[in-house]
């Protein structure tokens, strides 16, 4: 497991033990916490049966620490998770910021040990400077246990045979089916990463195989596709809100008549925000431009089979997540230089706010004006592809739109875990389909 926290010396992540509180019993021995976390790894029980020393509540306004946990990828494939601490009540005004980082090759396990680790040490300084006592003790870790290897190095202090390079593979297989039809797919892919403060380089790949076997009245429909697709990042930090970089894309795509794509589009992104704020807060504007050249599986609409074309997109991105909720909005607009007609914009965006006390709002929905489908092929698709969804068809827009809301009330507190019955379908098991 390893540690990267702030605010606390390091010496302290190897001390920590997670105890029972000491303190009279009653609600008032406690701090009140509210967990806020909507991503990876938000096991809301573990850390309740973990840290049993704190009242856990339903409802931020009681609280007296408000922890926002949000995470990002690291360069070497793991996570780094960063927990927000702020001080409500008599507490208004007092924050801290935790960070932990974990391994692509930690277990489930691992990573939640380490997350509880940090969240305990965050609510800990918290207790110890709001005047409660007795919460938690220390203890030394085992002598065998202590010493090297026990935090996150970095590229200067060790000599890394792999130069910091990180690479992946993932397969599977799936075969389902009944007395009229069957599905077989076969999915693989590959990754090769390598992350500095300075430089950015990803290529990915994958390759897909779906074969859909379903009788008729008419005869048996049959469809045999595979796809693939290649795509490689490389991006430079210039300045404290500026990076450079090129985008490339190779691949096959049947559902969008396109037996071959290859593109090579620099580009390049501002970001309002410090980058190293993005899991609370971004604000970015991208731009690239570049050619692409498509070779058709079908004659197009246009009646080509093969062009090569010029594009350029502008993104502009907005996100944060702060006690009131969270909320984001993107908005894309590319078109062909040589065809200013030929554009899409898309608009996307999601909110989620707590209105009152134990009652919240959420509202999420995208739209696109769609004017650029020039691979679509001359001849229409056929009713199975159609239902099935295998060729993309002719459309000036699409839209999706989702409303919620979520009332709570009862007691504040949420201190118990039960994890009796689970497979019943009931408190996180699995029901029935």
């Amino acid at each position: 497991m390893r540690l990267r926290l702030t605010h606390i010396p390091f010496v302290l992540a190897a001390l920590l033990t997670l105890g029972a509180p000491t303190l009279a019993e009653g609600q008032n021995a406690r701090p009140n916490v509210f967990f806020d976390c909507d991503g990876r790894n938000c096991n809301s029980q573990y850390y309740r049966t973990e840290i049993d020393w704190v009242n856990w509540v339903n409802d931020k306004e009681v609280a007296d620490v408000h922890v926002i946990m949000t995470s990002q990828t690291t360069g070497a494939g793991g996570n780094e998770y960063r927990l927000d601490f702020i001080g409500h009540g008599q507490a208004e005004g007092w924050e801290d910021t935790h960070l932990f980082q974990t391994l692509p090759t930690d277990t489930d396990r691992e990573q939640l040990d380490g997350i509880s680790h940090a969240l305990g040490l965050g609510i800990a300084s918290y207790a110890q400077q709001a005047g409660y006592r007795g919460l938690v003790s220390l203890s030394g870790p085992a002598p065998e246990n202590s010493g090297v290897g026990r935090r996150l190095v970095s590229q200067d202090e060790v000599d890394d045979p792999w130069n910091l390079w990180v690479f992946r593979l993932n397969g599977s297989g799936n075969l389902d089916g009944e007395s009229t039809r069957s599905t077989t797919r076969l999915n693989g892919s590959f990754s090769a990463n390598r992350v500095t403060p300075t430089w950015k380089m990803n290529f990915n790949g994958n390759i897909n195989y779906n074969r859909v076997d379903i009788e008729l009245d008419r005869g048996n429909f049959l469809n045999v596709r595979t796809d693939w697709g290649f795509n490689p990042l490389i991006v430079y930090s210039v300045a404290d809100h500026w990076s450079i970089g090129i985008q490339g894309q190779a691949g096959r795509m049947t559902r969008f008549n396109q037996n071959f794509r290859v593109e090579v589009t620099p580009a390049i992104e501002y970001s309002v925000f410090p980058y190293d704020e993005a899991t609370r807060r971004a604000f970015t504007f991208f731009y690239k431009v570049g050619p692409a050249y498509r070779d058709y599986i079908e004659p197009t609409i246009y009646n080509e089979t093969s062009e090569l074309r010029y594009e350029q997109s502008l993104q502009m991105q907005f996100s944060q997540r702060q006690e009131w909720g969270d909320a984001s909005l993107s908005m894309t607009g590319s078109h062909f230089l040589s065809d200013f007609e030929r554009n899409n914009l898309a608009v996307r965006g999601d909110i989620d706010v707590r209105i009152v006390r134990g009652f919240s709002v959420n509202i999420r929905g995208d739209i696109a004006w769609v004017n650029d489908q020039i691979y679509l092929p001359l001849d229409d698709a056929t009713d199975a592809e159609t239902l099935l969804r295998l060729q993309q068809e002719a459309t000036s827009f699409n839209y999706g739109i989702q409303v919620g809301f979520s009332i709570q009330f009862g007691s504040i507190f949420n201190n118990v875990v039960n994890n009796r019955f689970r497979s019943s379908g009931f408190g996180g098991g699995y029901g029935r389909r």
